[in-house]
Order: structure tokens, then sequence, then C-alpha cells
């Protein structure tokens, strides 16, 4: 109790520098958790994009080409499955159902997804997220479109608006517009935090009615130009889809499902999990997750430079203090034990108000930072490795008081009861 006694008096003595000292650990710790807790938050945002999905199916490509085409809209297909195909993988016994994708053409640098209706039934995000409405309906008939929450944002379209689709472009503007055969806003989605929220969702059969008279990629002339309003789901057939997400009965099943597929003798397959490659994309960025480490204990670092700078520069100024507890029977040792307590305790000081502050932050911006940037702040607020951290820094904190508890130790009785002029 001693010691804290005289610290607190001591620090509250030199109340402006060790104020200053405190903010600047606090922020450090604060930055630090912050980064750490940010990292966490976007891998499970990128990893989770996909839940509950067992294989992720697609032409014959590269797993990540597949995913970031499929999930991510980044990038194009390099081919098509045919609808028979998907057809008969469907039918399968020991798969529990599946939701067909067809991608290729855009809406105002948005791309648009032709899906059906077990897309808002079955399709999982982030655990057991689920595919909810904020106003409208899911488009199931030809015309109809659901637009996703970063759509709606940027577009200002609302549920009745007039959508006219680009041809095969996902990106920017297009050039040939399908203008004759408009959609019409059913749905608006609530925001995912996942491409979801940057996408048009039609039905498979409207995907198919805009190209019904497009021949080798090039606009229908006037003559043979079909009436949108001739077309119905009974006349129309479709011929393609892009790739498709099932999820199988039993999980034991998907391996050998897998290996059926990949080896699918009617035409090039490529079936993957998307947890796994998800995870090993996440691993190919490990380099980025380094360079933000760094960064966070250069923050640490500088933190406890300023501390051990302001106790050094005060240094100067309680050379009476150490000479006075000298002369009061306080040997080296208890100067040393004093100061590295009295550095322990604004480390401590400084860590507890940072993490308040960082847990405060978070909890008002969670709702922020899900809209914005899509970081679902979700688990425990501290991890392990988290805890480390902070045992580190305390560490620091200690071993910093060390030097200038050897540099008073050094001081002689005499000079600092000498009166200086």
């Amino acid at each position: 109790m001693i010691f804290l006694r005289l610290a607190l008096k001591s620090l509250k003595n030199r109340l402006f520098s060790t104020s200053l000292t405190v903010f600047s650990i606090a922020l450090s710790v604060t930055l630090l958790l912050a980064v750490e807790r940010t990292k966490r938050a976007a891998e499970e945002g990128f990893t989770q994009s996909i839940s509950q999905t067992d294989l992720l199916v697609g032409a014959r490509t590269g797993p990540l080409n597949l995913i970031l085409y499929t999930v991510f809209n980044m990038g194009s297909a390099s081919n098509n499955i045919s609808w028979q195909s998907y057809e008969d993988i469907k039918k399968r016994s020991e798969i529990e159902w599946t939701i067909p994708y067809s991608l290729g053409d855009g809406h105002k640098g948005f791309r648009v997804v032709a899906t059906d209706e077990n897309f808002y039934v079955h399709y999982r995000f982030r655990g057991d997220g689920k595919v909810e409405f904020r106003d409208g309906k899911p488009a199931l008939e030809i015309w109809d479109a659901v637009i996703g929450s970063e759509v709606e944002k940027k577009l200002k379209y609302k549920v009745g608006d007039r959508i006219v689709i680009a041809h095969g472009v996902t990106r920017g503007v297009g050039i040939q517009m399908h203008d004759d055969k408009p959609f019409h806003v059913t749905g608006i989605l609530k925001p995912t935090g996942t491409a979801l929220d940057q996408s048009i969702y039609i039905s498979l059969y409207g995907m198919e009615a805009i190209h019904i008279d497009w021949q080798d990629g090039a606009s229908p002339t006037d003559e043979k130009r079909v009436n949108p309003e001739s077309l119905n789901k009974e006349n129309i057939q479709i011929g393609q889809i892009t790739s498709f997400f099932l999820r199988t009965k039993n999980r034991i099943e998907t391996l050998r499902l897998q290996r059926e597929i990949n080896n699918y003798p009617e035409e090039p397959l490529l079936a993957i999990i998307p947890g796994v490659t998800l995870s090993e994309l996440w691993r190919g960025l490990s380099q980025i997750n380094l360079v933000l480490k760094i960064i966070s204990w250069l923050v640490i670092c500088v933190g406890i430079a300023a501390m051990l700078s302001s106790i050094l520069a005060g240094l100067n100024e309680r050379r009476r203090e150490m000479a006075i507890l000298r002369s009061l029977g306080a040997g080296p040792k208890r100067l040393t034990i004093l100061l590295v307590f009295e550095s322990t305790l604004v480390t401590v000081i400084g860590i507890i108000i940072g993490v308040v502050f960082e847990l405060t932050s978070f909890f008002i911006l969670e709702s922020w930072l899900q809209n914005q940037f899509g970081l679902f702040i979700v688990g425990n607020p501290f991890t392990i490795v988290e805890v480390i951290y902070l045992l580190v820094t305390i560490i620091l904190g200690m071993l910093v008081g060390l030097v200038p508890a050897y540099k008073a130790s050094q001081l002689a009785l005499k000079d600092g009861l000498s009166v200086r002029i």
C-alpha cells in the first residue's frame, strides 16, 4: 500500500505529463485492439459470405475464379453449364436443395443474377443469416427484379420502378441494352454486408426472356423482335446456367459427391467446398494481416516510448524527491520498485481506458460499420491473442520503468539535497 500511495501522490504532482502519457498509451491500446477486432470481423465476413452450402458447382475453371465470380461478383465465367446437366445432378437422392445462378448481364455497374425461389429460401451467409426483405417480395415472375441495399441506396430505386438491363456487361455502363424488355422492382433486400447488397436478382425465366430473340450476341432487328407481352414461362426454355450451390442431406456424402461431379462424363464440371476455398483465399492474403499487426505493434511502441520520455523528462524534477526518500532509508532497490510500480500503474490505467474506449466505440459504431463496410462485429470482445497483446503491453510498461529506476539509483544523496542556483 505504501508504494501505491507514494506512486499516486507522485503521479498527481505531475498530473499534466502523467495524463498525456496515459492518453498516449490508451490511444495505442485502442488502435491495437481496433485493428485486431476489425481484422477478425473482416475475416469472418469474408469466409462466411456463403454458409450452409456443401458444394459450389460450375464449369471447369480454377476454384478461386469460380468462387470469386459466383459469390463476390468479381470476374466472369469462362463457360456455362447446360440445364440438362444441372437437372441430372439435382435429381440425385443425396442432394437436399440446389440454388442455380445465371450471370452475364448488368445494370449501371451492378451485376444481375438470375436464380429461382430456392435462393430466397435456402441461401445462407454468416452462419444462419437469411435473405430478408426490407420491402416487397421475391422476383419469381418473368419481369420481376429484386435489388440489394447498395443498389437501392445509390440508384434511389423503390418498389415499382422500371429497370433496363445491359447486355453482356457486369461492370460499368453497357452499350447494348435490353430496353425493349424492362423489369420492374418488386423487392428490396435488407443490408447483409456481402455481395448480395450489390446485386440485382431476376428469375431464370427473365434471363432467358431478354435473350430469346438475340442471335450470337447481336440485338434483334425490328422484324425479329419478340414482344415481351407474348412471353410466359410455358414458352421459355432454360438452356444454360453459370453455376449452382447445393447442400447434401448427409454431410458425409459431400466428398464423394464432389469427386463424382468433378468426373462428370457429360461435360467438364468443377465442384468445390466454399468454406475450404474461402479459407485458402484468406490465408493467401496473410501479408496484409502481417502488415496490420506490424502497424499495431509500432503504435504500441510509440505509446511506450512516449511514457519513457515523459518519465525521464520528469526525473530531473524529482531529484530532490528521490534524495529525500534515500535519506529516509529507501535504498536503490526500493526506488527501483517504486519507479517500476509507477510505470506499471500508468500502463494499466492506459490499458483500462483504451479497452473501455475501444468497446464503447464499436458498440456505438456497430450499425454504421455494418451498413457502410459490411463489418459485422460478432463473437467475444476479446480473444486469447488480444489478451496476450495486453499482457505483453503491461510487461513492456514494467520494463520501461527499469530505465529511470537505474538512473535514479545512480543519483548521489547530496546531489539531490543540494540547493541548485
